[in-house]
């Protein structure tokens, strides 16, 4: 069977499994809010067992676009990098983000911030990416304000390199680095003592949340540096746990009608866990909920 007939044979056992009205794929958003992206940190488990079967539902909702967390020895979800990029262009999808370590106590054969970075910015560029992204400080490599100076000048050197390919470097956050360590805020260190033009940041909006922190405030406050939004949304219950966008406490209205919006060049949609039923119902919810903003 010829390689597109299949995917779109896939496409369409894909799209009925879910249910999803064709009527509802018709994607008319306010405030420029298109081109919607889903982080696959969401759909992990389905992407290990089933990488074309769970990107050929992400399409059937709506996504245009996906943004990687599973990039390791230069290969994404398992596969070569030219066959998961052949995968995402016969759907229809791009990947203009993608996720990776600092590698900080891995081993010289490993691809990540501390080793092997140029390939990793070169797989990078291969695959069409905008953005190349921290996504998150292991315990151990973050217990000092030290260790965050350490970190911030090692943003700054791949920060250098990534851009020679085109790329821009970023770092997603958590709620621990706005926690002070010894009276500081670490994320105010990865603010102040990184090049604005070489690291920028990925604002996570349910972590600057879960941290007390005032998104748009801080948005404000380092105008530019914040290109690329997480949009996840937090229940109302006393975990503050994970819920599907617009069935939360997040004023994303708010949010996305901001004087910060105009620094925002791509979003995307994310749930760690607390799914109702799995993790792909969850990001159709999710999809159908952000068309309903009032912005």
């Amino acid at each position: 069977m010829l390689r597109r007939n299949f995917i779109k044979n896939t496409t369409m056992l894909s799209a009925s499994a879910l249910l999803v009205n064709p009527l509802e794929l018709d994607f008319v958003p306010k405030a420029n809010l298109k081109n919607v992206g889903l982080q696959l940190y969401t759909v992990r488990e389905d992407m290990n067992k089933d990488v074309l079967g769970t990107l050929t539902q992400i399409k059937s909702i709506g996504y245009s676009h996906v943004e990687s967390a599973g990039y390791n020895k230069r290969q994404f979800y398992g596969k070569s990098k030219d066959d998961f990029k052949m995968i995402l262009e016969d759907l229809g999808l791009k990947m203009y983000s993608g996720h990776t370590a600092t590698g900080i106590g891995t081993d010289k054969d490993s691809y990540n911030m501390s080793y092997n970075w140029e390939a990793v910015c070169e797989d990078a560029a291969f695959m069409g990416q905008k953005y190349i992204v921290c996504g998150w400080f292991a315990p151990d490599e973050r217990k000092t304000i030290d260790d965050y100076k350490r970190i911030a000048q090692l943003f700054n050197k791949c920060g250098e390199k990534s851009k020679e390919y085109g790329l821009q470097f970023c770092h997603h956050n958590h709620d621990f680095e706005f926690f002070p360590i010894d009276g500081i805020v670490p994320y105010d260190i990865l603010l102040n003592e990184t090049d604005k033009n070489l690291v920028k940041f990925e604002l996570d909006h349910y972590w600057t949340q879960k941290a007390n922190v005032d998104s748009i405030q801080l948005m404000n406050k380092h105008a530019g540096r914040f290109p690329i939004w997480h949009i996840k949304d937090m229940d109302n219950t006393p975990s503050k746990s994970f819920t599907e966008v617009g069935s939360g406490i997040i004023n994303y209205t708010s949010i996305f009608t901001s004087k910060a919006k105009k620094y925002m060049d791509l979003y995307f949609i994310e749930q760690d866990s607390n799914h109702k039923g799995s993790p792909l119902q969850s990001i159709d919810i999710s999809f159908k909920n952000l068309k309903k903003i009032k912005v």
